[in-house]
């Protein structure tokens, strides 16, 4: 499932307030200043600090 485009463009993280990164075949979003993602459930962002994951990529 895709996201819309201009929902990805109004989407920060709430962590540091920064731009995301949609990996669409993986259903998250990144944050590579912290390398954390978001997952993405349902077509629907889970927004939620506590809800991101380490990541490297």
């Amino acid at each position: 499932m895709s996201l819309n485009e201009d929902l990805l463009s109004l989407l920060v993280c709430p962590k540091d307030k920064g731009t995301l990164e949609y990996h669409e075949e993986e259903q998250i979003l990144v944050n590579p200043r912290l390398n954390i993602a978001y997952p993405i459930e349902d077509g629907i962002p889970v927004l939620l600090v506590d809800q991101a994951t380490p990541y490297q990529g």
